[in-house]
């Protein structure tokens, strides 16, 4: 009895050495302290609460925004219109990807039963080179065999890939005449405008073709919902990914703008300008992108624990974009704050249609590099002009009366009206007011409407007082 009560005894120490609580509720332990990162290119925007809509400036009631006061939490927002260079980084992005699944798809496909497919002693093995990447699974992980065995992939399994992984490691070949044999230029030949659709022998990619896949969970009605399987509230979206460059001509009639059309969205010269032609659904597809750009890459530094993932980039709500474009003023009209259009030399302050018939008068013509004219008090460019810009939630005129005054959205799929703000360079300086409220069906394109993202804050933090 002494020694089963003494080998008690000294478990009960070991045990209590082995922790330092000393037996108190001190949490689980998450090693280092969390520091927010502010992802690159974007700001700040401490959360507070403002007087939401016209206020003093609708006295008689005849505007869909009255007054409201609402409480918004922190978050970052992009210091300037995605550009055509951010948004082509996304579009060249989701070309590779196509292109090399469906080269990685025929090489595995050529590669069953033919050992000797490959030439040992060239550099070059031809489409082989862009297989699926192999993985030395006598140093994967217990884990990693289970799922190659049971599987077949780590990946997506519902994608093109099914679940396995890209060699990312070799560039692609997009002149016809570095194709390294006829397997890939099969493959290529499939992504080109059909020949009979072609002029003076080029072969362009066709952008109906690029096309990006993701999936999102629909929280709103899962909230609803607690009999259905988890799965039956996963979306999935398949899109096309390329803006439309002829919002230039349709928008327009009877207007001589084939320069914008050939050439706003691929020339560098327009590389700074913010992007047009995105529809909504295209803008949404971008945020999911960005998301998983970010994560992928704390993936590849062994940061992708839970902990260490990005909260999702997305549009803004209607009520984020009016508070940062306040810039902290309360009662702001404009987004700089005074109630004129002018600076006191005689200046306009931002990229719109001053006078009648003349676009010009404010010095630009269309649109101007997303940096231009002076940023609001948060550091946010072009808030008012310029572009107008997409955010997350649907159109309803009533919807002030309604919605929550705690970060107030409303995310109707139904509604295919979808809130822009902001006015753009073709719109008069009613639209460029940080209040007014416009819309625009989610599923058209615009040479007028660009966008840009957010990022929730992790935390509380509230404007210091």
């Amino acid at each position: 009895m002494k020694k089963l009560f003494g080998c008690l005894l000294l478990a009960f120490v070991v045990y209590s050495c082995g922790s330092n609580d000393r037996g108190e509720l001190v949490g689980v332990k998450y090693g280092d302290k969390f520091h927010p990162e502010k992802p690159f290119g974007m700001v700040f925007i401490p959360g507070g609460s403002f007087t939401m809509g016209k206020g003093v400036e609708d006295m008689v009631g005849v505007s869909d925004a009255p007054a409201k006061t609402v409480t918004v939490k922190s978050f970052y927002m992009d210091e300037t219109e995605i550009t055509n260079s951010q948004y082509k980084e996304f579009v060249s992005w989701v070309r590779d990807s196509v292109a090399r699944t469906k080269l990685a798809l025929l090489a595995e496909e050529l590669s069953f039963g033919n050992d000797d497919i490959t030439d040992k002693k060239s550099k070059s093995s031809g489409i082989q080179d862009y297989a699926f990447k192999e993985i030395d699974t006598s140093k994967a992980s217990p884990y990693y065999k289970y799922m190659m065995d049971n599987y077949g992939g780590m990946s997506d399994l519902n994608s093109p890939a099914q679940g396995k992984f890209l060699n990312w490691r070799v560039s692609l070949k997009w002149e016809v005449e570095d194709f390294p044999d006829e397997h890939y230029s099969e493959v290529m030949d499939s992504l080109f405008i059909p020949i009979e659709d072609t002029f003076d022998a080029q072969r362009l990619i066709d952008v109906k073709k690029i096309k990006y896949r993701y999936y999102w969970f629909d929280k709103n009605t899962a909230a609803k919902d607690n009999k259905s399987r988890r799965k039956d509230f996963f979306k999935e979206k398949v899109l096309t990914v390329y803006p439309d460059t002829t919002v230039w001509v349709k928008d327009f009639n009877y207007s001589y703008n084939d320069p914008m059309h050939q050439n706003y969205f691929w020339h560098k010269a327009y590389k700074d300008y913010p992007v047009v032609g995105v529809n909504w659904s295209q803008a949404k597809a971008f945020c999911n992108w960005r998301t998983v750009k970010k994560n992928n890459f704390l993936i590849s530094k062994k940061r992708g624990a839970v902990g260490d993932k990005v909260p999702l980039f997305r549009l803004p709500s209607e009520t984020e974009w009016e508070y940062a474009a306040r810039g902290g003023l309360e009662y702001s009209k404009y987004p700089w704050g005074g109630p004129y259009i002018v600076s006191d030399k005689g200046c306009f302050l931002a990229n719109f249609k001053p006078v009648r018939g003349d676009y010009a008068a404010d010095g630009a013509l269309y649109t101007v590099e997303a940096h231009s004219y002076n940023a609001n008090d948060y550091g946010l460019y072009n808030m008012a002009g310029n572009v107008s810009e997409w955010t997350d939630v649907s159109y309803d005129p009533t919807s002030y009366y309604f919605s929550s005054t705690l970060n107030p959205s409303v995310a109707d799929l139904e509604n295919k009206r979808k809130v822009i703000r902001g006015g753009s360079w073709k719109d008069v300086a009613y639209f460029l007011e940080v209040s007014s409220r416009d819309y625009e069906y989610g599923d058209s394109a615009r040479s007028y409407i660009g966008f840009r993202t957010v990022q929730d804050f992790n935390g509380t933090k509230l404007t210091k007082k």
